[in-house]
């Protein structure tokens, strides 16, 4: 009889991006303090605290600011990365219910034009 546990189960199946956007975007309205064309701009400047939160992780990470020293890691502006990116594709859905194809179009253009065939 071994004395090892029994490995772990495997993690369930990743979700799909735009599910979890959608399901985000939903739990957003189901909780938004303002509605209509000013909880769209709102949601839109979002995007504008997230890139700060970016800056100040670099900041932290490089130490820039000499009366704070190194505040941040690495692993804080990667993850705050994240949050700007996941923050536009909720913004971008939140204009669009498109925003899976307007996205994908987008990249698709931008590819071809960075890249070319």
């Amino acid at each position: 009889m071994s004395d090892h546990l029994p490995p772990p189960p495997p993690p369930p199946p990743a979700a799909d991006l735009w599910d979890s956007i959608d399901d985000l975007c939903g739990w957003l309205d189901a909780n938004r303090p303002a509605d209509g064309r000013e909880g769209l701009l709102l949601r839109i400047i979002k995007l504008s605290e997230e890139v700060g939160e970016v800056a100040e992780a670099v900041i932290g990470a490089t130490g820039q600011n000499p009366r704070k020293g190194i505040t941040h890691t690495w692993d804080d502006v990667r993850s705050e990365l994240c949050d700007v990116a996941v923050t536009a594709l909720i913004a971008l859905r939140t204009l669009t219910p498109d925003a899976r194809e307007v996205f994908t179009d987008h990249l698709a253009r931008v590819t071809h034009r960075s890249l070319g065939d």
